[in-house]
């Protein structure tokens, strides 16, 4: 499969998706808080992409049985909605897509259920950060490693790891195109970003070692010390400067 450069009217597909994405991604964020089950969580993201005109994209995707990814704690993906409350001091990753218009927007954050502890508070403020210094790479004429490298070097300068066996990927008509964009490496590696490019970044940091192991389920993504961990992603667009944001929420 070859990367695909989109055109003005496939990113203006891309756009309408992307703030989809992330208005849902918006309501599960409102919504954690203790007491509160992630298949509740669940429902309303199912409900409000429907009623919004898309499709859930993660619902039956590879034979996944929800339509929002929820990761508790020590989960770092692809947890699976259930009878789980959440309970107070929790971290909770929530990972949203939506199909629209035969486009794709696909986005994810940490959120704190009530009051968390400091550790936790800041894993996720620099989980959400490293994507922030990632895309500062992500111009027309770098390279997807040199997006990588930048975040590797804010995780690991703040005591974090980086996962490495999961990886960003290149968003469009389909939710995995190419390229992998890796949360690790050297710089200066892997295809060129060009201006029409869509890809999401996707930094997912453990506060322990970076191994992670995976329940029987076949989904759902631990770390293997059983340390915190936290996600944040965002579809973003190559331009000619600065990328932009597909799936930008002011309160994410």
């Amino acid at each position: 499969m070859s990367i695909i450069v989109k055109s003005d009217h496939q990113i203006d597909l891309m756009r309408k998706a992307g703030r989809l994405a992330a208005a849902a991604r918006s309501l599960a964020g409102q919504m954690v808080e203790p007491g509160v089950s992630t298949q509740t969580i669940n429902k309303e993201i199912f409900h409000f992409i429907r009623k919004s005109g898309g499709q859930p994209t993660f619902l039956g995707y590879g034979g996944f049985p929800a339509s929002a990814c929820i990761s508790i704690n020590d989960q770092v993906i692809h947890g699976i909605p259930g009878t789980r409350r959440l309970a107070e001091g929790d971290i909770v990753s929530i990972d949203v897509g939506a199909t629209l218009n035969g486009y794709v927007g696909d986005c994810a954050a940490t959120f704190p259920c009530g009051s968390c502890s400091e550790e936790a508070m800041r894993l996720i403020a620099v989980t959400r950060q490293s994507f922030f210094e990632g895309i500062k790479n992500a111009r027309a004429g770098c390279r997807v490693s040199d997006i990588s490298a930048a975040v590797q070097a804010h995780a690991e300068a703040n005591g974090y790891s980086v996962v490495r066996d999961y990886v960003g990927h290149g968003v469009g008509a389909q939710m995995h195109e190419e390229p992998e964009v890796p949360n690790f490496g050297r710089p200066g590696h892997g295809p060129r970003l060009v201006k029409g490019m869509t890809i999401a970044v996707e930094p997912m940091i453990n506060a322990g070692g970076w191994e992670i192991k995976v329940l029987p389920d076949g989904w759902t993504v631990l770390t293997a010390d059983g340390s915190l961990s936290a996600h944040y992603e965002n579809s973003i667009l190559i331009t000619d400067g600065e990328a932009e944001i597909l799936t930008f929420a002011d309160d994410i």
